[in-house]
């Protein structure tokens, strides 16, 4: 293997003594050989269970000769957009170009097609046409069934059915693909191979499925959206490993699409066993002359201890993808990796971050969860933590001071998100102080999301009052302890549910608390999610109860104008908003108002009230006047 690498080229595996690969990996992501990567883990996991594989990244999609690197290889392909949904990697919320890819060399957009998975295996099927394809990754987990996509406003096939592949390895996919590698390799035809928890295969023969759950048909949902909310509403219920069953949905009454259940969680030593597999831990040297991939910038020096979340947020996928039951690494797996990264050349003694989905998340959410699994109707955290919630924070505790006790090691920071109502659902505060100690540089970024209750309740996120009193908590400490940091809130405009209402409470909030954020998220109705689900059917999945969404572009920008209404280049919208709201009393010079008048209006100073149209002569001249009133 050059550099450590795996063959990215024919000679390389040549070089290697092979003749042909087993499995030809083809990803919209640039190569990075790190266990952040989805790519890296499934080719190592492959490799580690004997299995040869070739990897050809960011293909020419207009060229058939692309995909032709290695040949045809023994036991089929693998295809993955990415870290990214190869849509989300290129289009804003507002569906405008992004100017970069993070995954790619230098940044350079353009380096894969949109819908990257069918467009790739469609390539392949120009030259082999019979050969096994398996998909799987973020795009096409999250696809695996009938889907609304918001790009193009519809409700699509199962992205098994557009991209002609044989089979979807969703979720995490360690598990699967090695069972997939081994049924093909005993030589059972990959038709046959539908029995393997964390897959999605297709049949024309409903007799051949069993023991399953039929979903409503393709043209049902398509046609009644009301169905759609159901169907999604059925799969949320089927996503835990121990208790979901097999679902399947109809095309046209002749093709079935089968969802398998999830695969089993990892265990804490096949966990540790995944990252300890032989990465280079950089990305290809063959980027080094592009500055090489800024995405792996950003997690160089970081350590993942976790995967998986029982928080649940419904605008989130993880529920979808990674499950609820959370999974961790050992200590020792952890601190060996440290100690590698450690002796890097460009280490510099800062570990940037130490989590993932959430930080302190290390165990299941309770004891049952590894034997019954997550519950079908409540969850761990919302609206209140579960009374048979396991609170306990000294595991991760423990961990943060073993590294930050290592030689070469100057600081330890904490960037995954926190769980604030988890946080302060512990009793016992020394984790917090330890964090506001060591691990916090200056700014502590947690996601309230927003702060009315109405919104907070459809995206399954903590009453506002709990985010209060995390920062009154974590500002006692910061006193106490004579520092000065600060919690930075995530907020979300135009969420299901936010009306232009909800808007301006969160925009009179972030007044009252002398907040200017400067980042604001729009909601983005992403594959896999309830909340995209409540965006393209008003209705919530769960419940089936009407939820207000927000549609309309222009209202849109009012709403995510409202959150940064100090810019000047939002005061038009925020007008708008507040006019539109009837609530123009926060239109003046009073200490309650969000913006001042437009010029031409005469505002009371005292009561803030506007009293009619001036020239702005003389709104100049009475504001002088009245300020010498004063």
């Amino acid at each position: 293997m050059a550099d450590g690498f795996l063959p990215v080229t024919k000679k390389e595996m040549i070089d290697e003594g092979l003749s042909q690969m087993d499995f030809v990996y083809v990803c919209g992501d640039a190569y990075v050989d790190h266990p952040s990567f989805g790519m890296a883990i499934i080719t190592r996991v492959l490799q580690a269970a004997g299995y040869h594989v070739g990897i050809i990244c960011q293909p020419d999609w207009n060229d058939p000769a692309s995909i032709d690197v290695f040949g045809e290889p023994r036991l089929g392909f693998m295809v993955s957009a990415g870290n990214m949904d190869s849509l989300v990697n290129h289009y804003t919320v507002a569906k405008r170009h992004r100017g970069t890819d993070a995954y790619s060399p230098g940044g350079q957009m353009g380096r894969r097609p949109d819908r990257a998975v069918i467009v790739y295996c469609n390539l392949i099927r120009k030259t082999y046409k019979h050969t096994p394809i398996i998909i799987g990754g973020i795009e096409a987990s999250l696809r695996r069934l009938a889907h609304y996509d918001y790009w193009s406003d519809k409700v699509r096939r199962s992205i098994l059915l557009e991209s002609g592949a044989d089979i979807i390895s969703y979720g995490m996919g360690e598990h699967s693909v090695v069972e997939i590698a081994d049924a093909l390799a005993s030589g059972i035809e990959v038709r046959d191979v539908t029995y393997i928890d964390g897959t999605v295969v297709k049949t024309r023969n409903e007799d051949d499925i069993y023991d399953a759950i039929r979903l409503p048909d393709f043209e049902e949902i398509i046609s009644d959206k009301r169905k759609y909310a159901e169907s999604v509403r059925i799969q949320y219920e089927n996503t835990d490993p121990f208790q979901a069953k097999r679902m399947y949905e109809a095309y046209d009454g002749k093709t079935f699409v089968v969802q398998n259940p999830p695969s089993k969680p990892l265990t804490m030593q096949e966990m540790d066993d995944v990252y300890t597999l032989p990465y280079a831990r950089r990305s290809h040297t063959v980027y080094d002359k592009d500055g090489g991939i800024p995405a792996f910038g950003d997690i160089r020096f970081s350590l993942t201890s976790n995967r998986g979340c029982f928080g649940g947020c419904n605008f989130c996928a993880l529920t979808f993808h990674e499950g609820r039951i959370v999974q961790a690494r050992s200590h020792e797996s952890i601190i060996a990796e440290a100690r590698q990264m450690i002796k890097e050349p460009d280490f510099k003694g800062y570990i940037y971050d130490v989590g993932g989905p959430t930080a302190e998340f290390r165990k299941p959410a309770c004891a049952k969860q590894m034997k019954f699994g997550a519950c079908k109707d409540r969850q761990c955290l919302f609206p209140h933590p579960c009374r048979n919630l396991e609170v306990d924070h000294s595991d991760y505790l423990a961990i943060l001071r073993e590294l930050r006790e290592l030689p070469g090691v100057k600081k330890v920071f904490v960037r995954s998100g926190f769980r604030f109502d988890y946080l302060l659902a512990d009793h016992d505060r020394k984790f917090l102080r330890e964090l506001c100690k060591y691990h916090v540089s200056g700014q502590l970024r947690v996601a309230p999301e927003h702060i009315s209750d109405n919104v907070l309740k459809e995206m399954g996120k903590p009453e506002a009052k709990v985010y209060d009193a995390f920062v009154k908590e974590f500002d006692s400490i910061n006193n106490e302890l004579h520092l000065k940091q600060y919690v930075v809130p995530y907020l979300m405009s135009s969420h299901p549910g936010s009306t232009l209402a909800d808007a301006i409470a969160l925009a009179e909030y972030l007044h009252k608390n002398h907040l200017d954020p400067d980042q604001v998220q729009d909601f983005y109705p992403t594959p896999g999610t309830v909340s995209t689900c409540m965006y393209y059917t008003e209705l919530d999945p769960r419940t089936m109860n009407r939820v207000y969404v927000a549609r309309n572009p222009h209202e849109k920008a009012m709403q995510r104008a409202l959150i940064q209404y100090r810019r000047p280049e939002n005061h038009e919208l925020v007008r708008e908003a507040l006019i539109k709201e009837g609530r123009e009393d926060l239109i003046g010079f009073g200490a309650e108002c969000l913006i001042r008048p437009e010029q031409g209006r005469k505002t009371h100073l005292k009561t803030g009230k506007t009293r009619g149209t001036v020239s702005n002569k003389n709104f100049r001249r009475e504001k002088r006047t009245e300020g010498r009133g004063k």
